[in-house]
């Protein structure tokens, strides 16, 4: 199992979005991408969902073994909160947190479709914007999270 993450501040997810920018994405980089994270999985012995999503469109979907369908149930509430607001799942958690406001009818998000815990992050594209989500579900948040921004730092860099 890995070691826990201690949670990223505020400022240190804005850098991570900000600097975690991709020159371009097709499915091409998101089977890269879907498989760096299955082997950092792998690595790990971590039983988890890895999903890469566009608005509409399913680019990249693993299932880990001791992964469970709530995973998958995760994933897509994490990956909509992205898709939604534009930013990882994890920073729009700690907003809401800070501004004592929780998932629901109060922010027009659902919480059977929406979930503000670490976990996804944006796909942002050099001078275009965000345009998909990538997800990690069945570790705790921070750890999801830090999969997700170790395997990008790798492969961005």
């Amino acid at each position: 199992m890995p070691t826990p993450s201690k949670a990223p501040t505020m400022e240190q997810l804005e850098l991570q979005e900000a600097t975690l920018v991709f020159e371009a994405f097709d499915e091409v980089t998101a089977l890269d991408l879907g498989s760096a994270l299955v082997a950092a999985a792998q690595a790990e012995a971590a039983a988890v969902v890895i999903d890469i999503r566009t608005p509409d469109r399913t680019l990249f979907h693993a299932a880990l073994p001791g992964s469970a369908p709530d995973n998958d149930h995760w994933a897509r509430r994490k990956s909509n909160t992205v898709l939604r607001k534009h930013r990882s799942s994890m920073l729009v958690g700690m907003r809401n947190a800070a501004k004592g406001n929780v998932v629901g009818a109060s922010l027009g998000l659902d919480p059977m479709d929406f979930a503000d815990h670490g976990g996804s992050f944006p796909i942002r594209v050099k001078g275009v914007g965000v345009i998909g989500a990538v997800t990690v579900s069945g570790l705790a948040s921070e750890d999801d999270h830090a999969m997700i921004v170790g395997v990008l730092e790798k492969m961005l860099a």
